[in-house]
């Protein structure tokens, strides 16, 4: 059967080591869905598969041993799947229409979590109906708090949800609880002075921490949601790296903004003999200024929200592994 692997893998499917199959990659938009659809997946993977399921490292689900003929069955099949994810494209009979900018992942944000300090999984899908479909290779994670269970310093756009801490003195016993928790397992953001609490905001990260261990309520929740955006983190053959802080204390609009015009910044700058460019090496190549004004363009920062001037990249390069020779 002669096959247009190109085509194939635009629709949602792999390309496999076994000769004649291929394998269906389902995207789980911020980790959450429906569990009705379980019966669907195990119908597809048990009736046009080999049986099984693997879960991705990106919340999603691959079926494996599909026979290329069968394809479009199935994407007949998925089609109520898809409709429930409320992507803004025409769902149709045909799949889905493309898989370059990878799932939104998120961890289970504050629907369940103590830490969590926003809707990651509603985020997470707003995110997917602005940049989905699109060719272009992207890895965007929401995180819930800056304890970052999802690793979305290790994505090319990650969203940690924060909150501005607010101190009602009136309310404060000067207990100390807030500044102990805060030495031991944050970031020591917080002291005493004169029996009341006084906030470092230049090393204080938005984990909400305070907020959750004072007694009498004397700390509590901005009514503004915050975020911070780091970018450029990855894996990969070349230059494993952590990301770095690029926005901080910034609004929802501003981050889906910057995420919006990164997109027309690889449009612009990628390297299009390779089959494709990771848009961090797109950064290193084009340099960080240039990246930081295409992407804050026409971007309305609040008066909290802070850029970084300037990014220093670490991570390591195989070649560097002297110690192994």
């Amino acid at each position: 059967m002669s096959v247009d692997t190109r085509k194939v893998i635009k629709n949602g499917y792999r390309v496999t080591r076994t000769r004649g199959k291929t394998a269906l990659r389902i995207r789980v938009p911020g980790g959450h869905l429906e569990t009705r659809f379980l019966a669907l997946i195990d119908r597809i993977a048990s009736q046009y598969g080999d049986g099984t399921a693997h879960i991705t490292t990106r919340q999603g689900f691959e079926l494996p041993g599909i026979d290329f003929e069968r394809i479009p069955e199935i994407n007949k099949l998925i089609r109520p799947l898809i409709e429930s994810l409320g992507l803004s494209v025409e769902v149709g009979d045909s799949g889905y229409p493309a898989a370059g900018t990878r799932n939104i992942c998120a961890c289970i944000g504050n629907r369940v979590c103590t830490f969590g300090n926003d809707d990651t999984t509603g985020l997470a899908r707003e995110i997917e109906r602005m940049v989905y479909p699109n060719n272009l290779h992207f890895k965007i994670a929401v995180t819930g708090c800056p304890n970052d269970c999802i690793k979305a310093v290790m994505n090319d756009f990650g969203i940690i949800c924060t909150v501005e801490p607010l101190y009602d003195p009136s309310r404060c016993i000067s207990c100390g609880a807030c500044v102990d928790n805060c030495a031991k397992a944050v970031t020591g953001a917080l002291s005493m002075k004169d029996f009341s609490v006084v906030r470092n905001p230049d090393i204080c990260i938005g984990c909400g921490e305070c907020i959750r261990k004072c007694p009498t309520g004397a700390m509590r929740r901005s009514s503004s949601k915050s975020y911070r955006l780091v970018v450029m983190g990855r894996t990969g053959r070349k230059n494993p790296r952590i990301a770095q802080t690029f926005l901080k204390w910034a609004d929802k609009e501003a981050i889906l903004a910057v995420i919006r015009n990164a997109y027309g910044y690889v449009e612009r700058h990628i390297d299009r003999t390779l089959d494709k460019e990771h848009v961090g090496y797109i950064v290193d190549r084009t340099g960080y200024q240039v990246f930081r004004e295409e992407v804050l363009k026409d971007v309305t920062l609040s008066n909290r929200a802070i850029v970084a001037q300037h990014i220093q990249w670490g991570g390591y390069r195989y070649t560097s592994d002297a110690g192994f020779r």
